[in-house]
């Protein structure tokens, strides 16, 4: 599967907003909700996508492979539920940390393009060419 490197950018920078709002706020309900778009993004796509594709309906220059981007999300994933489980236990450190962290990867990845979670799976993939080729067959 492809991905439009626009709409990669536009979930991004949702991200990057819902996720300063939880660190305003502390909502674990909105972290909450965050988690569930991270979730999607992992198994499916993510909403931010689907609704960038609903709105701009011009076609990209470029598509990437949607792999990174899909192991970015379940990267945002595991900080975002750290951060709920700091919210929800009372561990503010946690919930701060995990939180600001998701929120600097979703914000490299709005504003610069550069994207974390896709640069760790590449690593991964050249660390561990054998194993990432059977996963992906």
């Amino acid at each position: 599967m492809r991905a439009d490197p626009r709409a990669l950018r536009f979930g991004a920078a949702v991200t990057s907003l819902v996720l300063a709002a939880v660190l305003v706020t502390g909502s674990s309900g909105l972290l909450t909700f965050q988690v569930l778009v991270f979730a999607c993004g992992v198994v499916w796509r993510s909403p931010y996508a689907l609704l960038f594709r609903a709105v701009v309906r011009s076609a990209p220059a470029y598509t990437e492979d949607s792999r990174p981007p899909r192991f970015a999300q379940g990267v945002g994933l595991v900080f975002g539920v750290a951060g709920l489980i700091g919210y929800l236990a009372g561990i503010t450190p946690l919930a701060l940390v995990a939180t600001a962290a998701a929120l600097l990867a979703a914000f490299l990845n709005a504003a610069f393009g550069f994207c974390l979670g896709c640069e760790m799976y590449l690593l991964v993939r050249r660390l561990l060419p054998a194993a990432t080729t059977e996963v992906s067959q």
